[in-house]
């Protein structure tokens, strides 16, 4: 569970020393911005980017009674970033599952991806998918969802 929040600490805490750095020198007007620019990525970077996410077997469960796709994503890794960004509000319609929260999850990646966490990995109807397309992801929304 922590392990998805190392970076984002991380980004604030270095952002809040160049900060006071900055502010120590007295560029104040400049050490907001700064520190604005690092809590932006630590955010981006953060589980908080993402909606809430659920254990794996809970998201299959889900995905079987709606069809939703279920993505298996973890914090940091930029290609899950882009696939939340690109489907915009639609990243709700699927079901998220953390896999550094779940081992559940982990594991289901691993057997889809040869033993690699590799993610986002995407499962449409039982069938797993590795870092698809977004444009791909959101149709298979299905429109009544």
């Amino acid at each position: 569970m922590m392990r998805g929040w190392i970076l984002p600490v991380l980004l604030v805490a270095c952002g809040s020393l160049v900060a006071a750095a900055m502010f120590v020198r007295g560029s104040f007007g400049g050490a907001v911005p700064v520190l604005l620019m690092f809590v932006l990525l630590a955010w981006v970077n953060s589980p908080l980017a993402f909606p809430r996410s659920i254990g794996a077997v809970e998201a299959q469960r889900r995905s079987v009674i709606d069809g939703r796709p279920i993505v298996y994503w973890r914090a940091g890794c930029k290609y899950c970033l882009r696939l939340r960004f690109r489907l915009g509000r639609n990243a709700r319609r699927v079901h998220w599952v953390d896999i550094w929260r779940d081992p559940a999850g982990a594991t289901t990646v691993r057997a889809a991806n040869g033993g690699n966490e590799t993610v986002p990995t995407v499962v449409v109807a039982g069938e797993p998918h590795v870092n698809p397309d977004p444009e791909w992801v959101r149709a298979q929304l299905s429109p009544a969802t």
